[in-house]
C-alpha cells in the first residue's frame, strides 16, 4: 500500500502564495488517483484538486485560478502552488493517494493558515 507525507503548510497572509508537497512511498505512475482536500474547523473534508495517472486535472471551484497541481514524477512528489490565498482557505491540507482495487490512503495533514 501506498503511504504519503505532506509538507509546506504555514501562515501567510491574505494574497501571499504556499506550495504544498506530498511525496509518495511508489513511483506515482502507478498510482491511478490523487489529490488533495482541506478541513477547517468544524467543517467536513472537501475536495479542492486532484489528478488522474494520465494526467487528467479536476478543481474545486473555489481555487481555480488560484491553485496549480503538478506531478514530479522523478521525485514521486505531488504538488500543489496556492497563489492569492484567501482567510477562507485556513485548513488542514491533506493529500490523498488511491491504488484500483485499495482503500485510499491519506497523509497526517500539513496547516495553511491565512489571516486578513
Amino acid at each position: 500500500q501506498v503511504q504519503v507525507v505532506e509538507s509546506g503548510g504555514g501562515s501567510v497572509q491574505a494574497g501571499g502564495s504556499l506550495r504544498l508537497s506530498c511525496v509518495a512511498s511508489m513511483s506515482i505512475f502507478n498510482i491511478n488517483y490523487m489529490g488533495w482536500y482541506r478541513q477547517a474547523p468544524g467543517k467536513q473534508r472537501d475536495f479542492v484538486v486532484g489528478i488522474t495517472s494520465g494526467g487528467l486535472t479536476n478543481y474545486a471551484d473555489s481555487v481555480k485560478g488560484r491553485f496549480t497541481i503538478s506531478r514530479d514524477n522523478v521525485k514521486n512528489t505531488l504538488n500543489l502552488e496556492m497563489n492569492n490565498l484567501k482567510p477562507e482557505d485556513t485548513a488542514v491540507y491533506y493529500c490523498a493517494a488511491t491504488l484500483t482495487g485499495v482503500a485510499t490512503t491519506w497523509g497526517q495533514g500539513t496547516q495553511v493558515t491565512v489571516s486578513s
